[in-house]
């Protein structure tokens, strides 16, 4: 009998029966484990625990608490779900039910719509269904086999699928007791297993495969966590999202909408905008000195984006664009631009570059436009058109690690500004299947790169920065860092990213003169801090719920008055704010003071100034904070001299500025 050798998470190793199945193999080291066991791990891939394991490799027997068994648990509940919903109106087609962040949905056929009444209603049956313990059971069909059954059963959909598995690839069943279902799997070994710790969240619209010309379904997500305190954790936290959700504080506080004519477009109102600005400013004062702003044309022949690559990979999610006159002779076709990257490289090659000028930085607030499908656009988190705070750098390949490196400093120290001083990970995203350029220029640059990852780990340990392999995740035409940062309530934002280039300076003949004389390519670092500036400034709206910190409030202070006796000192008040620096508004309704001191705190406003007769004749203010109670009474020059050192944006705190800059 041959045998096969298998590794163990803690380095140990044992020879066993080729063959051995995953629950054998639990039961031969414990009886305790093989309780515990619900599916293994071999070579990286979860897998079934009664598969048999043919050849040597690395094993871990995956319990039900372990962190791998968390995608199962959603697996298995999205397919008694589907049971579920079968059970409860017979005849409606199962189509497709992937596991996603934090969950699971199943996509379904359904001649009535649900109602929202029926989430609880298929919830008790799922809790039926899972008590019954029904085991997990895999089955290979042949193709003809499985196309009788869903054909008979009227599941169109199945077939459909079924016709799209490659030839030679298994076509796999699992059965969960009578109820079954065609999956790649793999699957816990029982459905009792999926616990009591899940939820069915909300029903959605879809289509089949997620295009609009195919057929409608209706769509019911969920979730599922391994303990029900990690559930009902998880269920505050999307409570409180909804609270801080930015598009309802973009009402409340003014700050933009969107509307049909321009479907992920922003239309920025006065509040939104000076927000925006406000980051902008912050973000180009951080870059003077360093980097040269440029700015590159919104519209290019469709000639330059099919030698950058972009044609080829990423036209479906450009914007075309030709003259729309009868008579104008110009035909060419123009793409507006989805990035700024090919721009600078023009800008670049405009003139001769010596060694010398390098590193050379390039820095736009260039809007782009990116195709989006209608279904996936989400308030600022999802646009179609957006702004990058963007910036490219043409360097040595001696100088690219030392660059790279000084812009993970700029980026946390950014982060940290805004007030992202919690957790954070950095990872590497490596060569993905598509791209450009040799195996050995990645090679080369993925080798650079996990040394930049290390030192930024070593130079972190007293931040809580993580760092973390994203394989197959990097652009078409080099490998990146993502930043990835933590909001209050715990939620992870990938924001910014640094990524090299060996490809397209190339593409583009771009070259600079060596100090040996000799033509040489540079190496581009394409590098965002903020990413794009609309879904930034959504992420920062949610992280503090609207309550802005002073020096970004697009209102810091309102002037209120009790009595109309103190009209003329309240303007007082406000000139000096204004003069002092600080974006303030007066009141002077007469409205009882309870009821502007509540709809300015709607808004958002951080300060109200309360001034009535006593104010006025002392000279003084009574100073509210937002979400606060108590006031505090202090005389008019300490207030405005508070609030303006308090509004100065952190750069300059600690530039030891105390005048505000001009717009």
């Amino acid at each position: 009998m041959s045998e096969i050798t298998l590794t163990f998470p803690d380095g140990a190793k044992r020879s066993v029966r080729k063959g051995i199945t995953g629950k054998e193999l639990a039961e031969s080291i414990a009886k305790s484990l093989a309780k515990r066991a619900v599916a293994m791990v071999v070579d990286g891939r979860l897998a079934d625990l009664a598969d048999p394991i043919t050849a040597d490799a690395a094993v871990k027997i995956v319990s039900r608490t372990d962190p791998e068994a968390l995608e199962l648990i959603r697996h298995d509940a999205a397919h008694v779900m589907a049971e579920a919903v079968q059970a409860l109106w017979p005849g409606t087609q199962v189509t497709i039910g992937p596991v996603i962040e934090n969950g699971f949905f199943y996509d379904f056929a359904k001649a009535e719509p649900f109602h929202p009444d029926d989430l609880a209603k298929i919830e008790a049956k799922m809790h039926e269904i899972i008590a019954r313990n029904a085991p997990f059971t895999k089955e290979f069909w042949s193709r003809e086999q499985a196309k009788d059954f869903f054909r008979k059963k009227g599941e169109l959909f199945k077939i459909e699928l079924v016709d799209a598995i490659p030839e030679g690839e298994d076509l796999k069943i699992y059965k969960q007791g009578e109820w079954l279902d065609l999956c790649r799997g793999p699957h816990m070994t029982s459905t009792g297993h999926i616990g009591k710790a899940f939820k069915l969240t909300k029903f959605a619209g879809s289509y089949w495969r997620g295009d609009h010309n195919n057929a409608q379904l209706q769509r019911i997500y969920g979730t599922a966590w391994a303990t029900e305190q990690e559930l009902t954790a998880y269920l505050r936290q999307i409570e409180e999202a909804e609270k801080r959700d930015h598009r309802k504080l973009g009402r409340e506080m003014d700050l933009f909408h969107f509307q049909e004519e321009g479907p992920g477009t922003v239309f920025w109102h006065a509040n939104g905008w000076t927000i925006f600005q406000e980051i902008v400013g912050y973000m180009r004062r951080r870059l003077k000195g360093d980097y040269r702003e440029v700015n590159a044309p919104q519209l290019l022949d469709k000639s330059l984006w099919e030698t950058s690559g972009h044609w080829g990979w990423f036209r479906e999610n450009m914007f075309m664009a030709q003259s729309a006159g009868e008579d104008t002779e110009d035909e060419r076709v123009f793409a507006i631009k989805p990035m700024n990257c090919p721009g600078h490289i023009q800008i670049f090659k405009h003139g001769l570059r010596s060694y010398r000028e390098l590193p050379l930085r390039m820095s736009e607030f260039g809007i782009v436009h990116r195709y989006e499908p209608s279904g996936a656009l989400h308030g600022l988190m999802r646009v179609r058109a957006f702004t990058q705070d963007d910036a490219h750098v043409f360097c040595t390949p001696e100088q690219m690690a030392e660059e790279c490196l000084k812009i993970n400093d700029l980026i946390l120290s950014t982060y940290a500004d805004f007030g992202f001083d919690g957790e954070m990970t950095v990872k590497l995203s490596t060569r993905p299947e598509q791209r450009v350029g040799s195996d050995e220029a990645w090679d080369h640059a993925e080798r650079i790169m996990s040394d930049v990852l290390k030192q930024i780990e070593a130079r972190s340990h007293n931040q809580k920065i993580r760092t973390a392999i994203n394989p197959g995740e990097g652009a078409f035409y080099g490998p990146k860092f993502e930043y990835v940062l933590r909001d209050a309530i715990g939620r992870d934002w990938q924001c910014g990213t640094t990524q090299v280039d060996f490809n397209l300076p190339e593409r583009f003949d771009a070259f600079y003169i060596a100090a040996d004389g000799s033509k040489t390519t540079p190496v581009m670092i394409h590098r965002a801090i903020c990413g794009s500036m609309e879904r930034f400034l959504g992420i920062l709206l949610e992280n503090y719920a609207g309550h802005l910190p002073l020096w970004l409030a697009p209102v810091q202070a309102v002037v209120c008055t009790i009595v109309s006796d103190a009209d003329a000192y309240a303007g007082t008040v406000l000139a000096a704010l204004q003069q002092a620096g600080l974006r303030a508004q007066i009141d002077l309704r007469n409205e009882k003071i309870n009821l502007k001191v509540r709809e300015h705190s709607l808004t958002k406003t951080p300060v109200i100034l309360v001034v009535g007769k006593r104010e006025a004749e002392e000279g003084k203010v009574s100073m509210r904070r937002l979400g606060g109670q108590d006031q505090r009474v202090m005389p008019l020059a300490e207030a405005v001299a508070a609030l303006a050192e308090e509004a100065l944006p952190p750069d300059l705190k600690r530039a030891g500025a105390r005048a505000r800059l001009a717009p």
